[in-house]
């Protein structure tokens, strides 16, 4: 990874060729790293001085439209779990929900409600869902009226033990307010949130993100995101002060030599070992926690322009996967909390952090323009958190790991760090990720496309979808991308507008594809982009206008060497899985929900089923494979795209890889129900070579994902009996 510098233009391979269209027409191209900050978007709000300059700038809620599976995914959220947490979960009953009190007291009223809305009411404006929005504006309504004469809003939240304030779950109901604002333009969110910020602003330091309150101190950033938000559409001077207070109060994720005493929240190791040295680096290992917080020394760069803090955003991404992230998927087996001597690729994620590490990825990805964001998101998206949800969306689990051969109710610990039926798909269960799942694939959607300094627009992410924005001047286009990436190589980008209108068009080279090439208008064009870059395209473009974009997928194979030399199967952003075969029997919910689990009296729990998920073909393979030539030990083949528009099951996936491998008969399931620790490569088997299916690991709820390698010389080792 790279720290760029993201102040200058960085640009290589600047010429100018010409084309025919329905007119003669100069096309200017350029591969550039980042953007160029020079000149500020007339359009759309960005970075006001003195915070550095936007790169990247988000468009407002409703610009983008999905399509193609990403749709699917949404719709079926609509009609899913999310869609209906209003008629199960508890925390979201109205009756006596302090979210809807005048007094900010109630029952029910912490992180859930907004957790939700987050998800929810930004489905609702995407899908143009009259019933979601109309839901959703119960809940703005409430949150507007909330606000007190002191500025503060939503739930009384004050500690009995030194009178301060937990800010947490307002920091959420803000991002919700925003979203709203994006689409309203409505005033009061100005009104409330200006108020709001004055009174924090009073609040004396040892009392701001105390904590006494474990989960605001680790997620300022948060609240900083907010301000500064603010700060771009008022310009009021106070938020920068507000700005400095949040980051003096908040953990410092820069801090490298932390004691025991100074790590936040739950440390363990395994039995009879001592905290290694390393420990020290991070000042919490809670794996939402890191998710989210590890971004906000980058956000308060902003501000403070110091690399140094740009950087130490960087080293924290890098140190918790140096420790616990040597698995494919993009996360990093924490579990819950990361545990010293606990990295195999069993461990796991909450799907929380999931959607947390997508939310930081598109955070940093505006703030520095850099691919290696958007490269992540993507990661985490395709292969990680689909397998976090059943199909239908109607239950997801709390625990998903690159190894997991087994999902059911019973207690892992201390194989993963979480007493309780955690591996359950339960819709019931586990309220932190039931209520926050949502916002995965709203943020995602909203973060496509992105608009540039330059009056341009940029395509970040990739799916199927289009963009309406405001271009050049004023005017506005729309640009459409119709392919069904990431299984396709070509995208298929149209742009339309109602008159010939030059804007530049950037598109997002990632750093996997070598051999990238452009088309317009079906006449391929001499551009050469380079991989982990942007091409930018400045012309003046007419109705109708077409580019190919081809992003060639090349098998690659990742070696896990802190764990056991195992390794991974990509293909451009996909990794791959084996292909296990799964059977999935039906449980009652509430009798398989964890502990703190709560819903409303009169939730049918008939209609919403969990699920475990059993293996009903053998997952004990390793690989067979010439490293040097990767050709010779994997075939790829294609399906027919599925005709529910879903590709991420085992049976629906469009793209297989054939295998060989052969059974490892002594690694098994051990003493705590999950997959034996990884033991290793190359590894001994005098089992007969076999052919074997690898599908995208997103589409295999169980799965191995880091093979061992089977080896014949002197030097493979035999595998020991899993205890």
């Amino acid at each position: 990874m790279k720290n760029l510098n993201y102040l200058a233009i960085v640009a290589s391979c600047l010429f100018v060729i010409s084309c025919n269209t329905s007119q003669r027409n100069e096309i200017d191209i350029s591969t550039v790293d980042v953007p160029s900050v020079e000149s500020t978007n007339t359009n759309y709000v960005s970075n006001r001085a003195p915070l550095t300059p936007s790169p990247l700038i988000k468009l407002p809620l409703g610009a983008i439209k999905p399509e193609s599976w990403l749709k699917e995914s949404l719709q079926r959220q609509a009609g899913g779990l999310m869609g209906n947490l209003g008629e199960i979960s508890a925390w979201l009953q109205k009756e006596d929900n302090a979210w809807l009190s005048d007094d900010g007291t109630g029952a029910w009223g912490w992180e859930e409600v907004p957790y939700w809305l987050k998800g929810y009411a930004n489905t609702g404006y995407i899908l143009q869902d009259s019933s979601m929005i109309k839901e959703s504006q119960i809940w703005f309504e409430a949150a507007l009226k909330s606000q007190r004469e002191d500025g503060n809003f939503g739930p009384k939240m004050f500690s009995d033990r030194d009178g301060s304030q937990d800010f947490w779950s307002n920091m959420i109901m803000l991002y919700c307010l925003q979203s709203y604002y994006e689409v309203t333009q409505d005033e009061r969110v100005i009104d409330l949130m200006t108020k709001y910020f004055k009174y924090q602003n009073n609040v004396p330091d040892d009392k701001m993100l105390s904590g006494v309150h474990y989960w605001q101190t680790l997620r300022g950033g948060d609240n900083l995101y907010s301000v500064i938000w603010l700060y771009n559409r008022t310009g009021d001077k106070f938020l920068l002060d507000l700005a400095e207070k949040i980051h003096r109060t908040n953990a410092d994720w820069t801090k490298r030599d932390n004691t025991l005493d100074e790590i936040h929240g739950h440390k363990e190791t395994r039995k009879e070992m001592e905290f290694p040295d390393w420990f020290s680096k991070l000042v919490d290992w809670h794996n939402v926690n890191v998710a989210q917080g590890f971004r906000e020394p980058a956000q308060y760069y902003q501000l403070s322009k110091n690399e140094e803090d740009l950087q130490a955003t960087y080293d924290n991404f890098k140190i918790i996967r140096d420790y616990f992230g040597q698995v494919p998927g993009g996360m990093f087996g924490a579990d819950e909390n990361a545990r010293p001597g606990y990295s195999d690729p069993r461990q796991g994620v909450e799907t929380c952090g999931m959607v947390e590490q997508m939310n930081s990825d598109e955070h940093l990805l505006r703030i520095t323009g850099d691919i290696f964001w958007a490269d992540h998101a993507e990661e985490v998206a395709f292969n990680t958190y689909t397998a976090a949800l059943m199909p239908d969306f109607k239950s997801l689990r709390y625990i998903t790991s690159p190894n997991m051969v087994v999902n059911d109710d019973e207690n892992h610990s201390p194989g993963i760090a979480n007493s309780g039926p955690f591996l359950m798909m339960n819709p019931f269960s586990s309220r932190c990720c039931q209520h926050n799942h949502g916002q995965g694939w709203a943020y995602f959607t909203e973060n496509l496309f992105m608009a540039t300094p330059d009056n341009g627009l940029a395509a970040v992410l990739y799916a199927a979808g289009s963009v309406t924005a405001k271009v050049n001047d004023g005017k506005q286009v729309t640009v459409t991308n119709a392919s069904n990436y990431p299984f396709t190589e070509n995208l298929d980008f149209t742009v339309n507008t109602s008159e010939s209108v030059k804007f530049p068009l950037y598109f997002r080279i990632p750093a996997w594809a070598k051999d990238a090439s452009v088309a317009l208008n079906g006449k391929e064009l001499e551009a050469n982009p380079t991989s982990n870059s942007y091409l930018r395209i400045n012309r003046e473009w007419n109705d109708g206008d077409k580019i190919t974009l081809t992003l060639p997928k090349e098998l690659g194979l990742r070696t896990w060497e802190a764990n056991n030399n195992s390794v991974s199967l990509d293909y451009g952003p996909l990794t791959f899985s084996l292909k296990i075969e799964e059977e999935y029997p039906k449980k009652n919910s509430s009798k398989t929900a964890v502990w703190d689990s709560k819903w409303q009296k009169g939730a049918d729990v008939k209609k919403w089923p969990s699920f475990e998920i059993h293996p009903t073909s053998p997952w004990n393979y390793g690989l067979i494979l010439d490293k040097n030539n990767l050709e010779d030990s994997f075939t790829i083949e294609t399906k027919p795209w599925p005709k529910d528009n879903y590709p991420f099951t085992v049976d629906a996936a469009p793209i297989v890889i054939k295998a060989k491998g052969k059974r490892i008969t002594q690694w098994t399931i051990d003493q705590y129900g999950l997959a034996g620790e990884l033991q290793p490569s190359p590894v001994k088997s005098e089992e007969p070579s076999e052919s074997i299916e690898l599908i995208p690991m997103g589409a295999a709820r169980l799965r191995i994902s880091s093979f061992p390698v089977i080896g014949e010389n002197e030097n493979a080792t035999v595998w020991k009996p899993t205890k």
